[in-house]
């Protein structure tokens, strides 16, 4: 089972095919969530150099980034780069 771990969000690479899936309506939604302190999955992240890359959650993390946070819940995945 995979263990929830807090990571900053400044550690975080977006790739930029991830970027491109970023939706302004969807992005939105997550963060307005997020303020009505809805609890949200955590993302999912791999080891690169010397950061983490981002693999699912662009949205969360992008939320995260809007309110100011400094951390966020992540997965740490074994997955092939892409």
């Amino acid at each position: 089972m995979l263990k929830i771990v807090p990571i900053k969000v400044d550690e975080i690479y977006i790739p930029t095919a991830r970027r491109g899936e970023l939706n302004q309506s969807q992005l939105d939604a997550v963060t307005e969530k997020m303020l009505n302190g809805e609890e949200q999955k955590p993302i999912r992240v791999r080891r690169g150099k010397g950061r983490f890359v981002l693999i699912e959650g662009v949205h969360r993390l992008e939320a995260s980034k809007a309110l100011g946070e400094a951390e966020i819940g992540a997965y740490i995945v074994q997955a092939p780069k892409f």
